[in-house]
């Protein structure tokens, strides 16, 4: 599998890897860019089936984190923060448990141990598969954004609708198998990573509850609630780069 990735900032900065959720790509983290690197080389890259990364098979949970650290060694870093969101902040779990010699710290943003039920993932596979990308891409609006923020921010939230309905089905629906099956709630607790948890006050998808569940489990963790839906860095970059900076530069 070819994974895209853009490395961007100062050759001699310590790097912060981003990961973007099911549905998106590196583009997600356009407003974090020049706020991050002021401080961090920046290293975005497109997880497996999105964007301009190829899809190979059926996926896990463990071959999205894999995927991190191929990332990584191609860029050449061999250490770096992380920092994801939904299914990248799932993937960060994972990193933090299963690979924390890679990392000095972990973000997770509007993200859980477990996202959502079997049923539901599985059933979003079967329909993108037969019927298209448009199905999900109908009600993503309402998933991922404030009402506040669609009525003001119009012409963002279609482009961002507009990049999912014309994505990769298939790659969308192995992911979707991928966090089917994916449940970290009896491995968090072991993570000794500093953990920083995002959550969106008005977020449908991973509650705050999610967030602060995960904040009792890992000793350390802490929680910052923004007033957004469930792509916070997107709907309050400002407030979403003073969280994640304020974390980074504490540690």
């Amino acid at each position: 599998m070819t994974i895209h990735y853009q490395l961007d900032g100062r050759a001699d900065a310590p790097v912060i890897v981003l990961s973007n959720s099911l549905g998106t790509t590196l583009s997600m983290w356009e407003g974090q860019l020049e706020a991050l690197q002021a401080h961090f080389r920046v290293l975005r890259y497109d997880t497996h089936g999105h964007g301009r990364t190829t899809k190979q098979g059926k996926v896990t949970l463990a071959q999205l984190g894999e995927d991190v650290l191929s990332v990584m060694a191609q860029a050449g870093v061999k250490k770096a923060h992380f920092c994801g969101i939904s299914m990248g902040g799932i993937t960060g779990l994972w990193l933090a448990r299963f690979a924390p010699e890679h990392f000095y710290s972990i973000t997770v943003a509007n993200s859980a141990a477990k996202i959502g039920e079997q049923a539901n993932w599985l059933s979003r596979a079967r329909t993108v598969r037969q019927e298209g990308m448009g199905v999900v891409a109908a009600g993503s609006a309402d998933r991922w954004f404030t009402q506040a923020f669609r009525q003001h921010h119009p012409a963002e939230v279609e482009s961002l609708v507009h990049q999912l309905a014309t994505s990769n089905a298939e790659g969308y629906a192995e992911c979707c198998e991928a966090l089917a099956a994916a449940d970290l709630r009896a491995e968090v607790a072991d993570i000794r990573l500093p953990l920083l948890l995002i959550a969106g006050e008005d977020d449908p998808v991973t509650t705050v509850a999610d967030s602060e569940f995960l904040r009792d489990q890992v000793t350390g963790a802490s929680v910052v609630t923004l007033p957004a839906s469930h792509l916070s860095n997107i709907e309050q970059p400002a407030l979403f780069n003073a969280a994640l900076l304020g974390f980074l530069q504490k540690g």
